[in-house]
């Protein structure tokens, strides 16, 4: 099948992740509040992210193998109808006043779940709707307009409109996501990989399990690519590892008040839109391997940074870059899958390393904070500085073949 250059359907999918996205943040902002509303215990509040988080986690893997198994254009439209339904429901029962804390619950994992699912199948999507030297650009604005969405744009959005009303964040997300799943549905179905399959390739008759398993048996046989999730779990852990500490390190470290927290998390969000909008130009200026051990390093020196001073300025600084770095990252991790993996197994072998993220997330996150108890709140970011030398050391050290975005032949 040839694949189509950048150019409407991919404007299309863009567009609905921008969507999607902006929903994401609204929502991820409002949840907390809203449970704030109905309950008093801290445990139960601080839970909600939890419940939300941990799809992710227990359901990553399932959801590549549902985006390699069915059409993923549909697919993607069924999610976001499902959360848009999901959503519409809560909005009659907040109005009704016969929404519960378990209530949210419910919802907030619902709405999880079918988000994994939705992400996993739209990366799918990208490398049938525009051609192999365009990925890494396609990419890029994939990862801005998510950027955008879920941490510059939708964040201060839903904490606005939940305080003009307690009911307008969730009905305005269900319109973002009406308008997305319209969005996709006119994308033309002869440009959906989905139904591309090689049946060497095809799911399983076992199910699910089975094609998980064929998943992971392709990824143990195509060692090339290793370095993708290594540098990925290298990132995400230790940036985890302080990022969560980062409301106490601006409170006890630096001594600023609430206001600079939000300043200090919109600085980092500029830096993600920048890596993002530029990581396809970096990575073709310098190549993948080089760009990837800078990503590894500029997240090591903040770290150094943050670990050893107390300045403002260089919190803002090191949030803008070490966010950067993450984002060009990214770019770069997607595009070394899409252009290594079948389309056949491009959900299964992305949502390894979605998987591996949200592990290494969850575990920086518990091992920083056990640290900072202990050790103080400069301890978590010195922690992570093994492990990221360790990755530039596996990175630098691979054969040239290894190269992330090297240009291989898909098999």
């Amino acid at each position: 099948m040839t694949a189509l250059p950048l150019g409407a359907p991919y404007r299309r999918l863009w567009s609905a992740t921008l969507l999607s996205n902006l929903g994401d943040g609204i929502r991820a902002a409002a949840f907390p509040l809203l449970a704030a509303t109905l309950t008093g215990n801290p445990v139960l509040i601080a839970g909600v992210a939890v419940a939300g988080e941990l799809p992710r986690l227990l359901f990553g893997l399932v959801a590549g193998a549902v985006a390699d198994r069915f059409d993923r254009r549909r697919l993607v439209v069924a999610v976001d109808i499902a959360r848009l339904s999901l959503l519409t429901g809560l909005v009659v029962m907040i109005t009704a006043h016969v929404a519960t804390i378990t209530v949210v619950y419910a919802v907030v994992f619902a709405c999880g779940l079918a988000e994994v699912v939705r992400d996993t199948t739209a990366v799918t999507m990208v490398p049938s709707l525009v051609s192999r030297e365009h990925l890494g650009r396609a990419n890029g604005r994939m990862i801005t307009a998510e950027i955008a969405g879920n941490e510059f744009i939708g964040p201060p959005l839903g904490g606005y409109l939940f305080g003009v009303a307690l009911v307008l964040p969730f009905a305005v997300n269900s319109g973002t996501l009406a308008l997305a799943a319209a969005l996709i549905a006119t994308i033309p179905a002869m440009i959906n990989t989905g139904q591309d399959r090689d049946t060497d390739q095809a799911p399983s008759r076992s199910g699910v399990v089975g094609d998980i398993a064929s998943g992971v048996r392709w990824f143990s046989r195509h060692r090339d690519i290793l370095s993708v999730p290594v540098t990925t779990v290298a990132l995400a852990m230790t940036d985890s590892a302080w990022f969560t500490l980062l409301v106490l390190y601006v409170h006890q470290v630096l001594e600023l008040p609430a206001v600079w927290y939000g300043l200090l998390l919109a600085a980092g969000a500029l830096g993600g839109l920048a890596g993002g909008f530029f990581a396809a130009r970096v990575a073709a200026f310098i190549g993948a391997r080089r760009a990837t051990l800078g990503c590894l390093a500029l997240a090591a020196l903040g770290q150094l940074i943050l670990g050893t001073t107390s300045s403002v300025a260089a919190t803002m600084v090191v949030l803008a870059t070490s966010s950067m770095a993450f984002a060009v990252w990214n770019v770069i991790a997607r595009t070394a899958i899409q252009r290594r993996t079948p389309a056949e197994l491009l959900g299964r072998i992305s949502s390894i390393n979605t998987t591996a993220v949200t592990a290494a997330s969850i575990l920086g996150a518990i091992v920083g904070g056990l640290t900072a108890d202990r050790l103080g709140l400069h301890a978590p970011f010195l922690l992570g500085l093994p492990l990221l030398l360790a990755a530039i050391v596996f990175v630098a050290t691979r054969p040239a073949s290894a190269e992330p975005t090297a240009s291989t032949t898909r098999s």
